[in-house]
């Protein structure tokens, strides 16, 4: 048993949560509860990034105090979280004093240390990006790229992290440590970014331009900027805890580099810390090939009304947090992109979950009622069909616990829908509902080890679905008598541990969904 100390990015206090903050949230729960069933003694932080120009003007747009702002972000955030079933050990905002006194006293040593100073600056600066930029940022035509927002020339004194300095180090700690960011191939475009050399970072910003964030505990005219107080939270929320480094740190592909690649593992360096151990980088959710937003909304069909904007977080109120979670999980593949589309959840609603899995059990709760008193019987018969079936539930773990632990999430649980549809068919071969009409005792006896391994197989599959639909697992479980999973190495072997259990007489897990809305005639 060991410690496994998990981050996610925090989110920014500038807009409300979206299918992106949902599926990261959503990505490092399972892990985390994954971890958790191995034995592992888990720390799972998240949090809220609420410093910055872009809080400050969005509260001064809506005539409010920003931090009055941030509290009411704050609140959405941790709805979401509640919502979705997360199960973090951990908010942290960067607005508490534990956050601030660790961020002015890292300031501070590298002040003392020489590793900040202070000089005078001309270049362009992104608003919306709150950072400076560098020629290599524009587009080959020389405009600035759409996501950098408005552009400014700005000439102003600030003080700088020797970033510089620390760039020969952070190359021969990724060729030392090939697996330090994942998927490989975001690693190599880390390495990419450092063959050119790297400027010292603006750690600052006047007051007199921006008062919303941690004061410089050297220089009270000036506040910290937002990505070194951000990026300073993985580590303040532990501080006193003794969890650090972070074993794995989830975050998007748009803030990989520079800001978590390459300025966070510098600056811990430069403090004398380890950086984190790993980087799970994701990709996006895209609707039409572009990133999806809490503005954007599917397309609709021919002879539809135009649908709302895409609210994820819907989806999770109207049909409960575990069929959004397996969704996100099934569907993207670990760090590529992924099309979002309202169809696509209501086919993996009704086929995966409602057909294959929830018809299976009631497929049993009904059989069970009818030929067993309602309880599990023990097998009695083994013959081919339950043999085949036994070893394919054997590789079916193997490949389950492998994929999972090498964070293949989508993988692992196709394997497990191979084995899912293999029970069904498994039923089907064995069509109990003949054999149950039969007065030969060797068909009684198949009846009872068909009932006894649909049972055992289901509570096989709810123990692996935990991690990613923990409320639908536990109740499928409660329906076959048994308490809710708390170990995958123990509780993955084939037993009979149901035998004799009182089954419930029925559950509809995954409840029709209402048809689309048509339009009014």
């Amino acid at each position: 048993m060991g410690r496994f100390y998990l981050t996610t990015a925090i989110d920014y206090a500038n807009g409300a949560p979206h299918l992106g903050h949902a599926y990261e949230k959503v990505l490092a729960d399972v892990i985390a509860r994954h971890r958790r069933m191995r034995g592992d003694q888990v720390h799972f932080l998240t949090g809220l990034d609420e410093h910055g120009q872009k809080v400050e003007q969005t509260a001064r747009r809506a005539g409010i105090e920003p931090r009055a702002h941030c509290d009411a972000i704050a609140g959405l955030f941790r709805g979401m979280l509640g919502l979705l079933d997360i199960s973090n050990d951990d908010y942290i905002r960067t607005t508490e004093p534990r956050h601030v006194r660790v961020v002015q006293d890292a300031l501070q040593r590298l002040f003392d240390a020489g590793l900040v100073y202070r000089a005078e600056y001309t270049g362009f600066y992104s608003v919306r990006q709150e950072q400076f930029l560098l020629e290599k940022d524009r587009a080959p035509d020389g405009s600035w790229p759409s996501l950098l927002g408005e552009v400014v020339q700005l000439t102003e004194a600030n003080y700088f992290f020797r970033l510089s300095q620390f760039q020969a180090w952070l190359v021969g700690h990724l060729e030392t440590h090939p697996d330090f960011v994942y998927p490989r191939f975001r690693q190599r475009q880390v390495l990419e970014f450092l063959r050119e050399p790297v400027n010292d970072l603006c750690i600052s910003r006047p007051k007199s331009r921006l008062s919303w964030g941690i004061e410089l505990p050297f220089d009270r005219d000036y506040v910290t900027y937002v990505w070194f107080d951000a990026l300073t939270n993985y580590y303040s929320a532990v501080a006193d805890k003794g969890l650090w480094p972070a074993d794995l740190h989830v975050i998007g592909k748009d803030i990989l580099v520079p800001p978590h690649a390459v300025y966070w593992p510098c600056m811990l360096k430069a403090l004398g810390l380890e950086p984190p151990r790993r980087l799970l980088v994701h990709g996006w959710w895209t609707m039409g090939g572009a990133k999806v937003s809490k503005t954007q909304a599917p397309a609709a069909a021919a002879g539809e009304p135009a649908p709302r904007p895409l609210d994820a977080l819907a989806l999770a109120r109207d049909h409960g947090a575990d069929p959004l979670r397996y969704f996100l999980i099934r569907e993207m593949t670990l760090g590529q992109d992924s099309e979002f589309t309202l169809e696509l959840f209501r086919q993996r609603y009704r086929t995966d979950l409602g057909n294959d899995l929830g018809n299976l059990l009631n497929r049993l709760l009904n059989m069970a009622g009818r030929y067993a008193a309602g309880k599990l019987p023990a097998p009695a018969a083994d013959e081919a069909p339950e043999r085949e079936l036994r070893a394919l539930w054997s590789s079916t773990a193997a490949k389950y616990l492998a994929l999972s632990s090498d964070l293949q999430l989508k993988e692992s649980l196709e394997e497990l829908w191979v084995f899912i549809r293999a029970l069904n068919a498994y039923v089907d071969t064995r069509a109990p509902w003949k054999l149950g009409k039969s007065a030969d005792p060797a068909d009684r006896s198949r009846l009872d080890s068909c009932l006894a391994h649909v049972g055992e197989g289901l509570r096989l599959v709810a123990t692996c679905l935990t991690p990613v639909m923990p409320t639908v697992s536990t109740r499928l479980l409660a329906d076959l008598g048994l308490p809710p999973a708390t170990r995958l190495d123990e509780g993955l072997a084939w037993s009979s541990v149901g035998v004799g259990r009182a089954l419930a007489e029925k559950d509809i897990l995954f409840p029709p969904l209402d048809p689309p809305a048509t339009p009014a005639s």
